[in-house]
């Protein structure tokens, strides 16, 4: 799920749009994000990294989608080395 690497931390997420509300449900093996934008044109992509930005108060710029443009599962890298912010990745996505 969560792996540190040199550039920062990597995260396997499943995305959920068209939520009610913008949400991170651990579920044992899978962290879901749901998401309120439509998986239209990139939408929910775009909803998926500013609702991480202010979740984790992580700049957008600092979150990129490796894997998964256009599935359900994507892996998420989070650009940063503060390790406060790096504890509470952990404790969300572990």
């Amino acid at each position: 799920m969560l792996k540190e690497t040199p550039d920062g931390i990597v995260v396997n997420i499943r995305i959920s749009p068209n939520a009610k509300k913008n949400e991170i449900i651990n579920e044992g093996e899978i962290v879901k994000v749901k998401i309120t934008a439509q998986p239209i044109d990139g939408k929910a992509n775009k909803a998926l990294i500013e609702y991480l930005s202010k979740n984790f108060k992580i700049p957008k710029t600092s979150i990129k989608i490796l894997k998964g443009e256009t599935s359900k599962d994507k892996t998420i890298l989070f650009k940063t080395s503060d390790t406060e912010k790096v504890k509470l990745l952990n404790n969300t996505f572990s």
